[in-house]
């Protein structure tokens, strides 16, 4: 009898804890495709925004009065109860909203775009608030790796038998062929609230944080040329040590076998990693001078098009599309701009065509080439109970193609000062991308954030696929598809 309590007892703490949230897809009611980045009011001033694919998750404690709200740029917003969304199978339909360009143009003076832009940079101090906020947050990483050409070899040695160069050689190229072949991605999450004080004092502190990877597939350009360098200093003599030089630079003074540095903190985050990643973002989405909105509305570098017209919460708002009007302007997208505060509420970003960020090119000299050819994004910002408008939901992408060529040398620090060398090619792209969610901004004074200690790192868990029960009850970022089916295969 007890036994069938306990178990009585576990399917309702299950059927409990399950029923705490809330996933549902919001879709075109035209097109019935999935609509992204749809602002879910909970509360108000609180809330979640739908992921890439139309999904969003709830915490049903931080519903109040069984109804949310759901918002979108070029969409109808409504208000549904819960009970609705049950019996709708969790699918919820937004309308477009209609075109409104025709009508502005009708019953007024047709808007001067280069005023609207010139309203929206003098107002940025009035509209954007940066110091003394802290920001409940949820932070989501996936990073890819693809590589095209790796060619690891061992040349030659002063002190290796024929068999021990065949062998290392053999290892090198089993190890190169596996990576090459690997789906090599990475996930990370981590919630918790970053405390802003002005924009060099920040604190964060995180609750709950994991980490999704094969291990055996970590194979970051350095993780790889340490992998390498392991498996030729096994034939090496452990007794001794070794500097380890490429062309005319030194990197290593005493390299040993038993130095291990490897996974210093085990499965834990450093805290200011973390915050590093957090505060970029969020520096990136402000209006500072290197923020992504101050590039877009330099109307020297820029042109700008009013594409349309919509209504936000009764407040017209237009659409306009910038591109780069000098050489020195990379970006180009879209942003939605208020008509009575000239905030702006939305903006989309990407590197125009033929566009390119940082590049380095000594691939001759230094056997070293980088070229970042990926940069795009969507900020989408809310009116806060302080009336200023904060940041909701950032995602950055970023991407770039390398390309390393290092021949390396082993020279052994000793009377006899062996010399081993092997080539290290390795050429690829890399793919990054990070999304921030702010579920609630509150305003924070000195002395709280002087009484906030900040952790020096973090305990991750780590998971062979995404399990929703691990973030139960917290407002998060729907998982995507390719999330949802990754699996860590041992």
């Amino acid at each position: 009898m007890k036994v069938f309590l306990n178990l009585i007892f576990i399917f309702f703490s299950i059927a409990i804890a399950q029923a705490q949230d809330l996933t549902a897809t919001v879709l075109d009611a035209d097109t019935n495709e999935p609509i992204p980045f749809v602002a879910i009011q909970t509360a108000q001033y609180k809330g979640v925004i739908s992921n890439d694919e139309g999904v969003f998750v709830i915490n049903l404690e931080d519903v109040s009065d069984n109804e949310i709200g759901l918002s979108c740029l070029g969409f109808e917003p409504i208000t549904i109860r819960l009970d609705d969304i049950k019996n709708s199978n969790y699918i919820i339909r937004l309308k477009s909203a209609i075109n409104e360009l025709d009508t502005v143009y009708l019953s007024n003076s047709k808007p001067n775009v280069d005023s609207i832009i010139s309203k929206v940079n003098r107002n940025l101090k009035m509209n954007y608030k940066s110091d003394s906020l802290s920001y409940k947050l949820f932070y989501r990483e996936t990073a890819y790796v693809d590589f095209k050409n790796l060619n690891l070899k061992v040349n030659k040695s002063t002190h290796f038998k024929k068999r021990q160069l065949e062998d290392a050689n053999n290892q090198l190229a089993e190890m190169g062929r596996e990576i090459q072949n690997s789906n090599s991605v990475y996930f990370k999450d981590f919630s918790g609230d970053l405390h802003v004080l002005d924009n060099e004092s920040r604190k964060l502190t995180v609750d709950k944080a994991t980490k999704i990877i094969n291990s055996n597939k970590d194979f970051s350009i350095e993780n790889i040329q340490e992998k390498a360098q392991r498996i030729i200093l096994k034939y090496l003599d452990t007794t001794k040590t070794y500097k380890l030089k490429t062309g005319l630079f030194k990197i290593e003074d005493s390299l040993s076998l038993a130095n291990d540095h490897e996974n210093d903190l085990g499965n834990e985050f450093d805290i200011k990693n973390l915050r590093s990643s957090a505060s970029s973002l969020l520096k990136r989405s402000q209006t500072g001078s290197s923020s992504i909105l101050r590039k877009v509305l330099n109307t020297e570098n820029y042109e700008y098009t009013i594409k349309n017209v919509t209504f936000e919460e009764g407040e017209m708002v237009y659409l306009i599309d910038f591109s780069p009007k000098r050489s020195r302007a990379k970006f180009s997208g879209s942003m939605y701009v208020t008509d009575e505060s000239f905030a702006v509420l939305k903006l989309d970003y990407q590197y125009s065509e033929g566009k390119r960020g940082e590049k380095i090119n000594l691939r001759f000299l230094l056997g070293i080439k980088y070229i970042q050819n990926v940069n795009q994004g969507t900020i989408i910002y809310k009116r806060n109970k302080y009336d200023f408008y904060e940041p909701r939901y950032i995602k950055h992408e970023s991407g770039d193609y390398f390309f390393v060529n290092r021949p390396l040398k082993f020279i052994e620090n000793s009377e006899n000062r062996n010399k081993t060398t092997f080539d290290f090619k390795i050429e690829g792209n890399n793919k990054n991308r990070e999304e921030l969610l702010f579920t609630s901004i509150d305003a924070v004074d000195t002395e709280t954030y002087n009484s906030l200690n900040e952790a020096k790192s973090v305990i991750y868990q780590s998971l062979h696929k995404y399990d929703s029960d691990t973030w139960t009850g917290k407002e998060t970022l729907a998982p995507t598809k390719e999330l949802k089916t990754f699996e860590v295969k041992d």
